[in-house]
């Protein structure tokens, strides 16, 4: 059973990464590229967050937007290189030739994918802890955390199964440290 639903995730992820095309690689290099999208992820955040409820609430957010990345990185890294140790497409012998790889480097295993977790923890975070300002942002960020996941299957480093279970973690994950927010918050904040 194992072995059919992994091979189905193989065959998705060269369907999906074969959706690819030389004009558009640029775009999704840029889009996977955690500094680039990161950082402008970050300046949207702290920006809304300033304009809405203030500096403090901006520190406090920033401290509670870095323990969630640094949970969910070390869950990640945890199920990538002690639990699971699947390998990346791109260290796969038997597709190598047949699907196409386009970010510069490639890591050793793949699941379940931290750009997934991480920004689907950050969107429902961020979505639900600031839903009372902001009704709808919360798609925006959802959308957002997808078309982040989509590209590490474009350039060729994850499969849809790392994607959608780093993708359910992430949610898991946010949705957590938005409870943990919303408690040190009216410890520390509103008092």
């Amino acid at each position: 059973m194992i072995d059919k639903i992994l091979q189905l995730d193989k065959e998705l992820f060269l369907f999906l990464n074969g959706l690819g095309t030389e004009t558009w690689d640029s775009l999704w290099l840029a889009v996977t590229n955690k500094w680039i999208f990161g950082s402008l992820y970050a300046i949207v955040l702290i920006y809304l967050i300033f304009k809405k409820l203030g500096i403090k609430y901006v520190l406090f957010f920033i401290v509670i937007t870095s323990l969630l990345i640094l949970f969910t990185d070390q869950i990640t890294n945890l199920f990538k290189y002690v639990l699971v140790k699947r390998p990346r497409p791109c260290q796969e012998t038997d597709i190598q030739e047949v699907f196409r790889f386009v970010a510069g480097s490639c890591g050793r295993y793949g699941f379940f994918s931290g750009h997934s977790s991480n920004s689907m923890a950050i969107a429902v975070f961020i979505g639900l802890s600031l839903r009372s300002q902001y009704k709808n942002l919360i798609f925006f960020f959802l959308f957002f955390s997808a078309v982040i996941a989509y590209s590490r299957i474009y350039v060729g480093v994850h499969y849809p199964l790392d994607i959608i279970f780093g993708m359910l973690f992430g949610a898991i994950a946010g949705y957590l440290f938005y409870k943990l927010q919303a408690i040190l918050a009216k410890k520390f904040i509103s008092s």
